[in-house]
């Protein structure tokens, strides 16, 4: 049996019909960048968002940078993130010329370990992104709190939390702004790169969409040193019918989940943890076992698909080297990067294709 860890052809498949005739519709009004798909598009996901506007973009590095520039985040500034998390939202900080200041991940959510965000702010520190990693929230509640009490800007980084939720309210909701990316693995992807951005705050709405388009409201006069950042028609047509899908698809996710744990149970590994009041959309469904380089080269070679999200944490990155992050050891994040392995997750999984992938892991664990 062969498991692909993502089968993005067979959900086009099973949408076939409406994607084509929603990509038909952009090719015969020639509205290739921006109209009607893309608005259509912002007004559904606003509301989905329980927000008063959306933004569409062409990725999420773009909403994460223009939701900075829109709070006049820059030089000088600091903007404390999680340090385990994929390098765009540590690049989007740097690429408005300001510092990003990380924080260790907590052992058990994997995501920014709140208890420690208090004592990275300084006098410099303007904004704090959460960043809701493999589809659960971080505890938007506590650091909204200190957010609060420290006058900081909150960005929710919610890239890997389509329809996630805490308490009810839904990943997006709860910063002045929320940035998404529509990467085609995302569980709302485009066919192409794509993001948003979502907010109630109807001035910044205002703001940001100049800033994608130039810095412009109208054609040819531009208020701001804007950007290219606009949304294709087509990808806004794409994510309009999909975004109809996405609920059911998260649910198929978390009972992919249920699953996995019992098919799983007894090994020794790690497994995602649930948690009281939070809806997560198991973007991905990542493990934790000391043998992974191991386990997961005995899973290829049965054709079974996995990734490591993420194999080199960011202080530690290349290009970062000179990026003015603060020379402090991240033990956690570095733990993770060591042992995480990240098991085929998407809507179309089979059981079937779960009991194998459980079967080719007793095998492995059995045989050491």
């Amino acid at each position: 049996m062969k498991v692909n860890f993502i089968d993005l052809q067979g959900q086009y498949q099973s949408l076939k019909e409406e994607i084509d005739a929603a990509i038909a519709e952009v090719l015969d009004s020639s509205a290739y960048i921006l109209g009607p798909s893309v608005s259509h598009f912002e007004q559904t996901f606003a509301e989905y968002c329980a927000c008063r506007e959306a933004i569409g973009v062409n990725s999420g590095t773009s909403a994460l940078i223009l939701a900075l520039k829109a709070l006049r985040i820059g030089p000088g500034d600091e903007v404390i993130t999680a340090a385990n998390t994929f390098i765009a939202t540590v690049a989007a900080i740097v690429q408005t010329g300001a510092t990003p200041v990380l924080v260790d991940a907590d052992p058990f959510t994997r995501l920014i370990d709140i208890d420690e965000i208090e004592k990275a702010i300084t006098k410099k520190t303007k904004a704090i992104i959460p960043v809701h990693l493999y589809g659960l929230m971080a505890d938007m509640d506590r650091i909204n709190a200190i957010a609060d009490k420290h006058d900081l800007f909150v960005i929710e980084d919610a890239a890997q939390a389509h329809g996630a939720r805490l308490k009810d309210r839904p990943a997006g909701s709860y910063g002045i702004l929320g940035c998404f990316s529509f990467y085609p693995a995302k569980n709302l992807g485009a066919y192409g790169e794509g993001g948003a951005i979502v907010t109630s705050n109807k001035k910044l709405a205002k703001k940001i969409r100049k800033l994608r388009d130039h810095g412009s409201e109208r054609k040819y006069f531009h208020d701001y040193m804007g950007y290219n950042a606009r949304m294709d028609g087509i990808q806004g047509a794409v994510l309009g019918v999909k975004l109809k899908y996405l609920d059911e698809w998260n649910q198929s996710r978390n009972d992919i989940a249920d699953l996995y744990r019992e098919a799983l149970s007894g090994m020794p590994i790690k497994l995602p943890q649930e948690f009281k009041h939070f809806y997560q959309v198991y973007h991905q469904f990542v493990i934790e076992t000391d043998v992974r380089n191991e386990l997961q080269q005995y899973l290829s070679r049965n054709d079974i698909g996995t990734l490591i999200h993420y194999p080199v944490p960011i202080h530690k990155q290349k290009a970062y080297k000179k990026a003015g992050l603060k020379k402090v050891a991240f033990p956690v994040t570095e733990r993770f990067c060591e042992t995480v392995l990240s098991l085929p997750m998407c809507p179309r999984l089979k059981a079937a294709q779960v009991e194998y992938i459980a079967v080719k892991m007793r095998e492995f664990f059995g045989s050491r």
